[in-house]
C-alpha cells in the first residue's frame, strides 16, 4: 500500500471536494472577505473626492412617483431619500459602494456554485474586485450600479436551481428579478436570455418544473406596477431607448465590441472567456449552459437597439466568476499562479487610476483620465459653473433659469440656495424635468446655460451671451466652455414655447 493510499482523506478535504449539487454545500472560503474589504474601503475612501455624479444632481430634484420618462423609480427615490438625510456626495454614493461590495461576495457565490475550492472562490472575488467599470459605478449611485449585484444575483439563484435541481430557487430569481424592474426594466432581457439558453441549450426538465413558473409568475405580479404605468404613459421607455439609439446608435454599434474587452479590464479578459468556454466543455456545467444564451441575447440586443455599450457587463461579471474555476485549477505551479495573480493586480491598478476619483481634480484635467472615464468628467466641476450661473442671474432675480440638461439644472438646485439662486427658478426640458415644471407666462426675462442665442433668439427681443462656463481645472465636459446668456423682451409664452424646449437623452 502506497503513502497516498495509506493516508485517509481529511473530511474537511472530502467536504471542499463535494460536487456543487450536493444538499450540504462547502463554506465559503474565509479569504473572500479580503477583497471585499479591501473594495470597499477603497470606495468608500474616494467617494467625496470629486462630487456628484450629473444623474445624481437629476435624481435629487425628481419627486417621488411610480414612474418618469426616462426610467423606473428606485434609483432616484433613493438619491432623493440619501440627499433627504446627508446631502452629501459621499453620503449619497453609499447605496453604490454597498452594491459593488455586494457583486463581490457574489462572485465567489457563482464560483462555488460551479464546483470551485477555496482558490477559485478567491480569485473570482478579486478579479470581480479589480475589475474597471464595477469600479465606475460602484463609487457613484446610477441606475447601473444596482444592476452590478442584480444580474449576477439572478444568475446565481438560477445555477442553483438547476445545479441543486431544487426549483425553489426559481422563487428567489423571480423575487431579485422582479424587484429589480423598479430600478431598470433591462433585466428583462436577461430574463429573456435566460430563457432562451434554456430553450437552446436545456435541461428541458426544468421547463416542467411547477418552480419555474412559480418564479415567473412572481416576476410578473412584482413588475406589474410598472408595466401599468408604462402602458398608462403610452410606454415612455421605448421613447427613451429610441432617443438614445438616434443620439449613440452608430457609436454604440461599434463601440461595444472593443468594449468587451475594457467593461472588466484588459488583463481579465482570458478569465472570463476561459468561463465562456468552459460552459460549452465541461460536462458537470452542462445544466447552466442556458448562460450562454443569456449572455449572446444581451449582446444582440445592444448591438440591435443601438443601447448603451455596457450593457453586457452584468453577463461579463458573471462569467468572469465561472472562468476562475478552470483558472484556479490551471494555476497549478509558482510560477502560474505568481503570473494570474500578478495579472489581476496590475488589472486593479490600472482600472483603479482610470475609474476612481484617486487624480486630484485640480489636475486632472491634465491626463487622460477624463477622455477615458465618462463618468470622471461628469462629477468635476459643479460648484464653479453654478458660481458663474449665480452671478449672471443676481442682476435678474425674478427671471427663470433653463438649463439645457438636468445634470446644470441639478447643480443649480444643489449649490444655487446658498448662492441666492431658489432651487423654483431653475427649469430644465430634459427628460422628467420638462413635464416637471415649466416657467410662468409672467416672465419677461431668462437666464439660459448651455442654449445657443440662435435656438432662443426668436422667442426674445434680445438675447446676449454674458459668459462661458468654466470649471478652472480644464476638465472638457459637456458643460465646460457652454454659453450663458440673458434674454429680454419675451415676445411668445412660455406656455408656447416651452414645447420646443423638451428633448430626450
Amino acid at each position: 500500500m502506497t503513502p497516498a493510499a495509506a493516508a485517509p482523506t481529511p473530511p474537511s478535504e472530502r467536504a471542499a471536494r463535494a460536487p456543487a449539487s450536493s444538499a450540504t454545500a462547502r463554506p465559503l472560503a474565509p479569504l473572500a472577505r479580503g477583497p471585499v474589504l479591501a473594495l470597499a474601503a477603497v470606495l468608500a475612501a474616494t467617494s467625496n473626492a470629486y462630487g456628484y455624479h450629473r444623474d445624481e444632481l437629476y435624481f435629487r430634484m425628481l419627486e417621488p412617483a411610480w414612474g418618469y420618462v426616462d426610467q423606473p423609480p428606485l434609483t432616484p427615490l433613493i438619491a432623493r431619500t440619501m440627499a433627504s438625510i446627508v446631502d452629501e456626495p459621499w453620503f449619497l454614493h453609499v447605496p453604490a459602494v454597498l452594491a459593488a461590495v455586494a457583486a463581490v461576495f457574489v462572485a465567489a457565490l457563482i464560483a462555488r456554485e460551479a464546483g470551485g475550492e477555496r482558490r477559485a472562490q478567491s480569485l473570482a472575488a478579486w478579479a470581480a474586485a479589480a475589475s474597471a467599470f464595477p469600479m465606475v459605478f460602484g463609487h457613484v449611485l446610477l441606475t447601473s450600479s444596482l444592476d452590478l449585484v442584480v444580474w449576477p444575483l439572478v444568475c446565481l439563484f438560477a445555477m442553483r436551481a438547476l445545479l441543486r435541481s431544487d426549483g425553489r430557487w426559481w422563487l428567489a430569481v423571480g423575487l431579485v428579478a422582479g424587484l429589480a424592474t423598479y430600478n431598470k426594466l433591462l433585466v428583462a432581457v436577461l430574463l429573456v436570455g435566460l430563457a432562451a439558453g434554456l430553450l437552446a441549450f436545456g435541461p428541458w426538465r426544468a421547463l416542467r418544473s411547477p418552480w419555474l413558473w412559480a418564479g415567473v409568475g412572481l416576476a410578473v405580479v412584482l413588475a406589474l406596477p410598472n408595466v401599468a404605468y408604462q402602458v398608462a404613459h403610452d410606454w415612455p421607455q421605448s421613447a427613451m431607448g429610441a432617443a438614445l439609439a438616434e443620439n449613440d446608435g452608430g457609436e454604440t454599434r461599434w463601440l461595444m465590441w472593443p468594449m468587451l474587452l475594457l467593461v472588466a479590464g484588459p488583463l481579465l479578459v482570458p478569465v472570463w472567456v476561459a468561463g465562456l468556454v468552459g460552459l460549452l466543455r465541461r460536462p458537470a456545467w452542462r445544466d447552466i449552459r442556458l448562460l450562454i444564451g443569456a449572455f449572446v441575447v444581451v449582446l444582440v440586443f445592444t448591438f440591435v437597439g443601438s443601447a448603451q455599450f455596457h450593457y453586457p457587463l452584468g453577463m461579463v461579471q458573471v462569467l468572469l466568476a465561472l472562468g476562475c474555476v478552470p483558472t484556479a485549477e490551471w494555476m497549478r505551479t509558482r510560477a502560474r499562479r505568481a503570473l494570474v495573480w500578478s495579472a489581476v493586480a496590475l488589472n486593479g491598478a490600472i482600472a483603479a487610476v482610470l475609474a476612481l476619483p484617486l487624480v486630484p481634480a485640480e489636475v486632472v484635467g491634465a491626463t487622460p483620465v477624463p477622455a477615458i472615464n465618462q463618468v470622471a468628467r461628469d462629477t468635476v466641476g459643479w460648484p464653479a459653473y453654478v458660481r458663474q450661473v449665480a452671478k449672471v442671474a443676481a442682476d435678474l432675480p425674478d427671471a427663470p433659469i433653463i438649463t439645457a440638461n438636468y445634470g446644470e439644472a441639478g447643480a443649480l438646485a444643489r449649490f444655487g440656495p446658498e448662492l441666492g439662486v431658489s432651487a423654483d427658478r431653475v427649469f430644465s426640458g430634459q427628460n422628467e424635468l420638462w413635464f416637471q415644471a415649466r416657467p410662468s407666462d409672467g416672465s419677461g426675462a431668462a437666464v439660459f446655460v448651455g442654449y445657443s442665442p440662435q435656438f432662443v433668439g426668436s422667442l426674445f427681443e434680445s438675447c446676449e451671451v454674458v459668459d462661458r462656463l468654466d470649471n478652472g481645472v480644464g476638465v472638457d465636459n459637456e458643460e465646460q466652455g457652454a454659453p450663458v446668456s440673458v434674454c429680454t423682451g419675451m415676445v411668445v409664452p412660455w406656455s408656447e414655447a416651452w414645447e420646443r424646449f423638451a428633448h430626450l437623452d
